[in-house]
């Protein structure tokens, strides 16, 4: 159950800052670099990637 609460804040989280949601999923590295550059080019696409990396698996 732990998990499910982690994957939801994690969602949310993705939802109002992308970039943090991606840096706790993933750490420093070429994915927090793509979800910035998308976040600062339009701020939906950021969005999409950073829920779109939380949810696979």
């Amino acid at each position: 159950m732990p998990d499910a609460y982690n994957k939801l804040i994690h969602i949310i989280l993705a939802l109002l800052l992308p970039p943090i949601a991606v840096f706790l999923k993933s750490g420093i590295g070429k994915h927090l670099l793509i979800n910035i550059v998308l976040c600062l080019i339009f701020y939906v696409p950021g969005i999409l990637h950073a829920l779109w990396l939380i949810t696979k698996e």
